[in-house]
């Protein structure tokens, strides 16, 4: 992969027209608009009984604190608003209730190399619920000491005691939220965070020895404008950021009410919010960066931009990662973990989740046993997502089919006289379906062509984010 600056890419109003629709991001394949309540605890048991028959494999575990003291009004997280600190304390008791259970229930498979708290706001806990909590984690499970310990921090009440106690405790990488740095942005969406706030935190996680931290932008909110946008880019240059997360925008306001808070015609349109991606994409290359699957950037000495090199990047519901594990496990409300070839989410409410707890079983609202051909065409997504690239004999090996049987539908549609290829999104050869820079901005698309549960209905607006 060029470490050099990569081409402008220039889109045409007929291609954004045809293109930016609704569609999945991909987080995982089937999406979570195919979990249904048919798996529940008890298959969940099973999930986990299969992956404690694997003791030497490691896992991924990933926390969900759900609190924070303001709603951002863009936000579509699963968060509770409070400033009752005992709301926090009795989620915690539950939340060491189901750690304990999941681990038990895996045996001896305890080898973590893949930590993550996210929210919400993990820094809502105070330092001893901090230390508390990661300790019960410790007694539950083994973290190696290579893994990749990560927190979700904000840097408006995030103290720098906090942030010493991370990394005492083994945590080694901050994704740091900013979203935009514009004063009139941060206003209409309710998260006021100065500069200085940002760079001091920044600064001190560095002298206390953060080897890696990211910083997470959102392109396509209301008010943002290139000019200003362009700045909130400079800063984040400056910083020297390892990783930048640079988000589309989701505006759902049928599933996510805060967002009525502003009138959406404040929102910029497809043109302009592609745009400030394109904004972003160019600073950031021109500054050294490497373009990490679709809407990340990280140093070419990062371990991400390496992956990416060798085409072994791969991702989960944490994120982009080099270190993914074959099972995840989810705790906390609304969490959703990979196990076993299931996927299972909890409870997204408080009172159904302590409950489920309270009866001794464990919070499960939903999941997805993947069938074979969700295995192969998880992997495919994954790889096209991840690495922009598809080597179609390594499919063939790794699951023994014939790629042009299984897939013929899809090329057929690849190679049409108005498909992906002839719009000079993506090359196909017998030996790879290789996606090109075009391509790059549209690969929620490319991916949808593999999706077989939309071959009988369109993406659906109500539920899924436009592509672009």
């Amino acid at each position: 992969m060029s470490k050099s600056v990569a081409p402008t890419i220039r889109v045409t109003p007929d291609l954004l027209r045809k293109y930016d629709r609704p569609g999945p991001r991909y987080t995982s394949y089937p999406t979570a608009v195919e979990f249904n309540p048919a798996y529940d605890a008890s298959a969940y048991f099973d999930s986990l009984h299969d992956a404690a028959m694997r003791p030497d494999d490691p896992l991924s575990l990933y926390l969900h604190l759900p609190f924070c003291e303001h709603r951002c009004t863009f936000c579509g997280c699963n968060v509770v608003i409070t400033q009752h600190r005992e709301v926090l304390q009795k989620y915690l008791s539950y939340l060491y209730r189901e750690l304990r259970e999941v681990a038990r229930r895996l045996g001896q498979r305890r080898k973590i190399v893949q930590y993550h708290w996210g929210g919400g706001t993990p820094t809502y806990l105070k330092i001893e619920e901090i230390r508390a909590l990661h300790r019960v984690v410790t007694e539950c499970f083994e973290v190696l000491p290579d893994a990749e310990a990560a927190i979700e921090v904000d840097p408006r009440v995030t103290s720098r005691e906090q942030i010493s106690l991370l990394r005492s405790l083994g945590f080694n990488r901050l994704s740091m939220g900013v979203q935009d740095f514009d004063p009139e942005v941060q206003a209409i969406i309710n998260r006021n965070q100065t500069e200085y706030q940002t760079r001091e935190l920044f600064a001190h996680s560095r002298s206390v020895g953060f080897p890696s931290i990211n910083v997470d932008l959102i392109y396509g909110l209301p008010l943002q404008k290139p000019e200003t946008f362009a700045k909130t880019l400079d800063t984040v240059i400056e910083l020297r950021a390892d990783r930048v997360a640079v988000y589309s925008y989701a505006h759902v306001p049928w599933l996510r009410t805060q967002q009525k808070g502003f009138d959406p015609a404040l929102l910029p349109s497809a043109e302009q919010k592609l745009e400030l991606f394109c904004l972003a994409r160019e600073a950031f290359l021109q500054a050294g960066y490497c373009q990490i699957g679709m809407d990340h950037f990280s140093l070419p000495e990062d371990e991400l931009a390496k992956a990416v090199e060798t085409r072994t990047l791969s991702r989960n519901f944490m994120g982009y990662t080099v270190k993914a594990a074959p099972d995840m496990i989810g705790l906390g409300v609304s969490a959703i973990g990979d196990v076993a070839g299931s996927y299972a989410q909890n409870e997204k409410k408080l009172p159904r989740y302590y409950d489920a707890i309270e009866k001794g079983s464990l919070p499960i609202e939903r999941g997805y046993r993947l069938s074979a051909d969700d295995q192969i065409r998880r992997f495919v997504i994954t790889q096209l997502m991840c690495n922009f690239h598809l080597d179609l004999r390594t499919v063939e090996e790794r699951f023994g089919i014939v790629f042009e049987n299984a897939f013929e539908r899809e090329l057929s549609e690849l190679a049409s006289p108005d498909g992906l290829t002839a719009n000079g999104f993506v090359t196909v050869s017998r030996e790879a379906v290789h996606v090109e820079p075009l391509g790059h901005l549209f690969v929620r698309n490319i991916a949808m062509l593999f999706d077989r549960y939309l071959l009988d209905k369109n993406a659906d607006a109500r539920i899924f984010s436009r592509t672009v």
